[in-house]
């Protein structure tokens, strides 16, 4: 194996070790010294497998390394997202870049299942991942009337 630069979604962190995950291909990394991350960090780096085994991984040098931050709203989804929503089948997921960066997705739900499907949202790590995929540092999630509205921004 080979040294690997990418970005990675810290899963697991203890005082002498850490798990990242890679936000684009899935690859998990354990790594036999923790090089100062935590858990709900995104960190751009370079990992190398350690020999003789190369069974876990160190950490060659980090280029950048953010928490990330993933929130429930007050607000209701904008008048935006209820439209890109309207326009969509139950369980079809709108996407638009914001203005600046990140995106929008926006997921059409039966009505009765808005709270669960928010919850769900808040609660996987998969969106962790799509925001250190795009860089960015905070989730917002917005729902109502079968409206849900995930915000991944700086």
């Amino acid at each position: 194996m080979t040294e690997k630069t990418s970005t990675f979604l810290v899963t697991h962190a203890e005082d002498d070790s850490a798990v990242l995950k890679d936000v684009h291909d899935g690859q998990v990394h354990t790594l036999s010294t923790n090089p100062g991350v935590d858990v709900d960090q995104a960190v751009e780096a370079t990992v190398a497998p350690e020999p003789p085994m190369e069974v876990t991984w160190a950490v060659v040098e980090i280029d950048d390394q953010w928490s990330l931050d993933v929130e429930a709203s007050d607000e209701p989804p904008t008048a935006r997202e209820r439209e890109l929503a309207a326009d969509q089948a139950v369980g079809d997921v709108a996407r638009e870049e914001r203005a600046g960066t990140g995106e929008i997705h926006v997921l059409s739900v039966p009505p009765e299942d808005t709270d669960d499907a928010a919850a769900d949202v808040l609660d996987d790590e998969g969106t962790l991942s799509r925001a250190a995929r795009l860089g960015v540092a905070r989730v917002e999630v917005r729902s109502a009337d079968g409206v849900v509205s995930v915000r991944y921004m700086p």
